[in-house]
């Protein structure tokens, strides 16, 4: 079996492991565990966006790949900066291991899942382009 599956298997059996475990000890933590979940794809998701339009700045100019930084940490440092005070400060501190597990687990599904689907994407493009 292929690493890549590996760890997007295990993280997902990971993440449900928890899930479970909450669901079946009765804490109030299920709900938690769901939004930090969703949280650790879309950071998986922001990533790659982000590492695609890195990729896509070779050959701009020094005023655009600024422009492009400056705007990505306006909005990334403040919600960023939110997120930690408001949210997971704010928390009990018996929730906060198993939540950031769980953002961690997402993101790596994320991840692998969309990579597997993007080689899949450009593979069935190759192919398409020998058959013309």
């Amino acid at each position: 079996m292929n690493k890549k599956y590996i760890f997007m298997f295990g993280s997902l059996i990971i993440a449900l492991g928890l899930v479970i475990a909450a669901l079946v000890t009765g804490d109030d933590i299920v709900t938690y565990l769901m939004i930090f979940f969703c949280v650790g794809l879309g950071l998986a998701l922001l990533r790659l966006v982000v590492n695609g339009a890195i990729k896509k700045m070779k050959g701009k100019s020094i005023w655009t790949k600024l422009l492009f930084f400056t705007v990505l940490l306006g909005f990334g440092l403040p919600f960023q900066n939110w997120f930690r005070k408001d949210v997971i400060f704010a928390m009990d501190s018996d929730y906060i291991v198993r939540c950031i597990i769980i953002t961690v687990m997402g993101i790596i599904f994320m991840t692998f899942l969309f990579g597997m689907l993007f080689t899949k994407k450009r593979q069935m493009q190759v192919e398409v382009d020998v058959d013309k």
